[in-house]
This record gives C-alpha cells, sequence and structure tokens, in this order.
C-alpha cells in the first residue's frame, strides 16, 4: 500500500497536460516526460472517462479494443471514488487542494453522499453547490484562453447537484440513448480549441452489481471498448481523444461483506474499503483490533490526498485514522449498510491504476 503519485503518474497530472496543451499554463505537475510523449499536440482534446475501468480489467476479452490504445498505467487520487477523481479532473488540482476528498463527506454537522448531495438519512444537503470546489476551476480556466468546455454525460446527471460542484461554465450535453454519445463527442471536437470531456458509466454500474465474471459485466466492457473503437476511427485531424478511468474494482464475496456498529464517540464515514474515522480514536483503534483492516492513524496518511500542507478546507474534512480493508472485504455501516459485489475507495493496486489510452488520426 502506498500513497497516489501526484508528481507526474497521476489522474491530477493528465489533467494538468491537457491544461497546459490547451492553454499553455497549469496549476499541477504535469506528466513525466515519457508519459508525456504519447500523447500528440493537438488543437482539441476529447477525455474519455469510463467510470470504474481499472488497468488490471482491461485483461478482460472483451476489452481488447481499448487494450490496443493503452499506453500506460495512471494513479487515480485518493480515495479512490467517483466524486473524488470527478472534482480532480473538472479542477485538475489534487483533493489536498480542491477538497472533495471523499464519497461520504464529513460535514461539520453530518455526514454527506457527494454522489446525490443527501445526507445519511436521505435529506437534501442546501449548499452552494457552484462554489463548492475552488475557483476558477479547469472548464473557466481554459474559457479564459479562449477554449470552450464541452461536457457530454447521460440524461440523469444534468442539471444534478454533482454536475453542479463539478462543471460551472462551458456547454452540458445530455445523451438518453448511449449510441449518441459518441456522435455528439466527434462533432464537439470537429471544432478547434474546444475541451471535450465525455462520460461513460457502464462497467461501474455492472461491476457494483454483478461483479467482474458476471455477463453483465462482459456486455457493459464491450459496449465500452466499442464506443471508445468508434471514437478513435472518428476522430478529425485536429483532435486526439484520451481516455482513463475514475478507479478501478475488486470483488468482494458475500462472507466479506461485513456490517460493523461503531462504539460511542466514533463517526464511520468514507466509504466501504477505506473507512474514515472521526471522533474518539481509542476506541476506534479496539474496534480495529477485532476486524480484517489495519488501523492507519491520520499521522501516517500524509500524502495520501496530494501534496502538503493541505488547504484549510481540505484539513477540516479529513479523518482522525482509516481503516483499511483486506482486499476481500468491505465494511458497512449506519448510512452506508447496502451490500454489493464490486467495491473500490482503498489504495490496492485493482482500485488505484486507471489506464491512459491515445487515440489519434
Amino acid at each position: 500500500m502506498r500513497a497516489p503519485d501526484y508528481s507526474g503518474g497521476g489522474l491530477v497530472n493528465l489533467a494538468a497536460e491537457v491544461e497546459f496543451r490547451l492553454r499553455g499554463e497549469h496549476l499541477s505537475p504535469r506528466l513525466y516526460p515519457d508519459l508525456a510523449a504519447t500523447i500528440p499536440d493537438a488543437s482539441t482534446y476529447v477525455l474519455a472517462l469510463f467510470d470504474g475501468l481499472g488497468d488490471l480489467q482491461l485483461a478482460h476479452p472483451a476489452a481488447a479494443p481499448l487494450r490496443r490504445h493503452r499506453k500506460a498505467a495512471l494513479d487515480a487520487a485518493f480515495s479512490t471514488q467517483t466524486t473524488v477523481n470527478l472534482a480532480t479532473l473538472a479542477t485538475a488540482t489534487p483533493p489536498s487542494v480542491h477538497g472533495l476528498v471523499a464519497y461520504l463527506l464529513r460535514f461539520p454537522d453530518r455526514v454527506v453522499n457527494t454522489i446525490w448531495w443527501f445526507d445519511l438519512v436521505g435529506l437534501p444537503v442546501e449548499t452552494d453547490y457552484a462554489a463548492f470546489l475552488p475557483a476558477p476551476n479547469l472548464p473557466e480556466r481554459l474559457a479564459a484562453a479562449g477554449i470552450e468546455t464541452v461536457v457530454i454525460q447521460p440524461t440523469g446527471y444534468e442539471g444534478s447537484p454533482l454536475s453542479e460542484v463539478l462543471f460551472r461554465t462551458g456547454a452540458a450535453i445530455a445523451y438518453s440513448d448511449d449510441t449518441d454519445a459518441v456522435p455528439l463527442a466527434l462533432e464537439a471536437a470537429a471544432k478547434p480549441g474546444h475541451f471535450v470531456f465525455l462520460y461513460f458509466p457502464h462497467v461501474d454500474a455492472a461491476a457494483h452489481a454483478e461483479g467482474q465474471g458476471s455477463d453483465s459485466y462482459a456486455g457493459m466492457m464491450d459496449t465500452v471498448a466499442r464506443y471508445w473503437a468508434e471514437l478513435a476511427a472518428g476522430l478529425p485531424e485536429n483532435a486526439v481523444a484520451v481516455g482513463t478511468a475514475d478507479h478501478g474494482h475488486v470483488d468482494v464475496p458475500p462472507e466479506g461483506r461485513l456490517h460493523i456498529d461503531p462504539p460511542d464517540g466514533v463517526i464511520l464515514h468514507g466509504d466501504s474499503r477505506c473507512v474514515w474515522v472521526a471522533g474518539d480514536r481509542a476506541a476506534a483503534r479496539r474496534m480495529a483490533a477485532d476486524l480484517p483492516v489495519r488501523w492507519v492513524d491520520r499521522s501516517q496518511m500524509l500524502g495520501w490526498w496530494g501534496p502538503e500542507p493541505v488547504s484549510s478546507t481540505t484539513a477540516g474534512r479529513l479523518p482522525d485514522g482509516a481503516l483499511i480493508a483486506e482486499e476481500s472485504i468491505a465494511l458497512h455501516y449506519p448510512g452506508n449498510d447496502t451490500e454489493l459485489v464490486g467495491y473500490h475507495g482503498g489504495l490496492s493496486p485493482q482500485e488505484l491504476r486507471v489506464p491512459l489510452l491515445v487515440a489519434h488520426t
């Protein structure tokens, strides 16, 4: 187990690299030179984000069209969750800077689900979504340089709190039919001076629900591989497509899905594979001693969210410690009690490593 690479081999560095190519400046370190060399210069970039498609998952037989364009693997940001890494891409900064550091994020008065922006009893969270991430974000910085951002995502995300959090500017195009996604992206990519963000949820949904050995997962892998091949084949000369993911997955058998009740004075949040602890650390350590987990104190987590020191906003949202689950274990607790097959959030290679795919004419 190690901290993610934020110096040149991570998702944040990919975002910084694209930002530099389009506007000539960047906030975070760019990709290491050997990784940057795999991405040609272009006037327009299409970033295809395949939710839940870890680099090791490209070994699946249906992933052959994806493997053909794989250049390397990168590190996702910690924790290896969708909202954390979407915020990393939307800002081109690490979690230590942007502050969206967990899927189940601790606010001063409650824990908030950052996908749906409800608290753990289902009440909506009233907050200024558009001001949640630091300004200016990546699309805003690109807009100031004359580069338009186009976000293409499923209809269900249109106008959602999460979309308001992530994308404060640029054009948002929703697709209700999956087969429309790539044509919409290619239409936007035909115009020089564009950054096109294309989001596919398929693999993540199937991995969570039925696991990587299921027919459903194989079908979704085949679907996104075909969409990537269609995107690669249709690119105009001015555009380059870069494919990656926000995290990978591990399957957890039923006997590994453990339900725990925290002792008094202990608040659990974060996710199921890396459970964050706030409150009574001594009580949390005693609880950890009876579980197949490793207790990690906050002082041992330096660098996990990005370079130190963290921003003052981020510091107030970090845990006092964490329970790092063993590979075949997922922990459920009040407010996080839905059993799945596939999980993520930890620092195993399966969860941390995401592919770098590159296609151009």
